[in-house]
């Protein structure tokens, strides 16, 4: 029988938030990108057809989003958080890839943007 290897993602999920070094990104927020692949067995879904036997994507957003609404001055501490959320949430994830980019932010560069990507496995 094959093993499975599955996640559950999110890409690109879009917030308005509060980090940064500088007074003004703590004032007037900025605009980020969350990714997230999340390691997670999900052959029970696969055969009952049924949210409760899964990580429900809904929730993953809505746990990085509650963490996303406290203001932090490093996206590590912010990513920290949600990495910290979803593992208490969900005890049974496997591996956990993140990374979450500050859109045009106030460095002087033209970039699309800039922040950090972690992974972590059990």
């Amino acid at each position: 029988m094959l093993k499975s290897e599955s996640y559950v993602f999110l890409r690109n999920a879009r917030f308005h938030a509060f980090h940064g070094v500088l007074p003004q990104e703590m004032q007037v927020g900025g605009d980020f990108l969350l990714s997230l692949r999340v390691g997670y067995p999900i052959d029970k879904a696969m055969e009952s057809d049924d949210v409760a036997d899964t990580l429900n994507y809904a929730t993953l957003f809505d746990l990085a989003k509650r963490e996303m609404d406290i203001p932090s001055q490093l996206l590590e501490h912010v990513a920290g958080r949600i990495v910290k959320a979803i593992t208490t949430a969900f005890p049974e994830v496997t591996s956990i890839d993140l990374e979450l980019m500050k859109q045009n932010p106030p460095m002087g560069a033209d970039c699309e943007g800039a922040g950090v990507m972690i992974k972590f496995k059990n």
